[in-house]
């Protein structure tokens, strides 16, 4: 189960938007200089900030990476994998206790 979320979303939006227009503005800030400042005047974790910066961009395709539904979707398949392993060695080891049940002379 994931951690609760520390900052509502649209808080997080608002954080994101403020960074960005400072980034792509007159003074053309770096995503660090931008989010320390904006952070600052939200009370947001300024590394938090640059990580939610890093991430919208990836988004949207001005960065190279996994966007957020490659990551969901790779979680996800993961959570299903174990699952399936899990189940996968219960039916060994159940076929292996009736296979051994069926080798046993009977009388």
């Amino acid at each position: 189960m994931p951690a609760p979320k520390k900052y509502p979303d649209e808080l997080r939006e608002r954080a994101i938007r403020f960074a960005r227009d400072l980034m792509n503005g007159p003074d053309q800030l770096s995503a660090n200089a931008a989010a320390r400042r904006v952070g600052d005047q939200l009370g947001i974790n300024a590394d938090s900030l640059r990580n939610w910066i890093k991430q919208r961009r990836i988004d949207d395709g001005e960065q190279p990476g996994l966007s957020s539904d490659d990551k969901a979707r790779i979680i996800e398949l993961e959570r299903e994998n174990r699952e399936l392993r899990r189940a996968n060695a219960i039916l060994k080891s159940a076929s292996a206790f009736f296979a051994a049940e069926l080798d046993r002379p009977q009388r």
